[in-house]
């Protein structure tokens, strides 16, 4: 049995290197993906989907780590479900549906308290006053959007946007620092 000591003193060790650990992985990361805008359409086939992906791990270096969420509707969950196997999926059809199952997410304070950087990955309007509300917060918000789609509310409200291209070629990316 070990004394209470022992238990102290690796009970000290453990915060120790929990700390140091969390300070240099930085503030936990929430990537919200409407994948059905990123790709153009509402129908997205699996290379669409892959090049989405390939996109964002341009745009978004720490896109492995953060935790994500990806919408969109029925009609396009088998595909996205196998695109992205890690990431928390969120259904909604209808008009919009994508958007207001992240606009879920992104109205849970709870949840936004829990992360320093928050990034969508759309160019709807729709979500300029969550990102200008979470930024007040103090939370580091991007916007990355597929060239031509990006709402310009939304280009604003943000701290940074990065604008990308899909194609069979690497995706180009331009990343526009400052935008609020």
């Amino acid at each position: 049995m070990l004394t209470k000591s022992i238990d102290n003193h690796t009970y000290t060790s453990i915060l120790v290197n929990m700390r140091s650990h969390k300070q240099e992985s930085g503030p936990r990361h929430l990537v919200l993906i409407d994948i059905e805008n990123m790709a153009g359409t509402p129908s997205p086939t699996a290379l669409d989907v892959d090049q989405v992906k390939a996109a964002l791990r341009t745009a978004i270096p720490d896109l492995e780590q953060a935790q994500c969420v990806v919408a969109c509707s029925h009609r396009a969950a088998a595909v996205v479900s196998f695109g992205f196997p890690a990431a928390l999926r969120r259904w909604r059809s209808g008009i919009d549906g994508a958007d207001r199952a992240l606009m879920g997410e992104l109205s849970d304070l709870r949840v936004m308290k829990r992360f320093g950087k928050v990034t969508i990955c759309s160019g709807d309007g729709i979500f300029t006053e969550s990102i200008a509300a979470i930024a007040e917060l103090g939370v580091e918000t991007t916007v990355v959007s597929l060239q031509g789609h990006l709402s310009k509310r939304l280009k604003c409200a943000a701290r940074s946007v990065v604008l990308v291209a899909l194609g069979d070629t690497p995706p180009p990316v331009s990343a526009l620092k400052g935008a609020a």
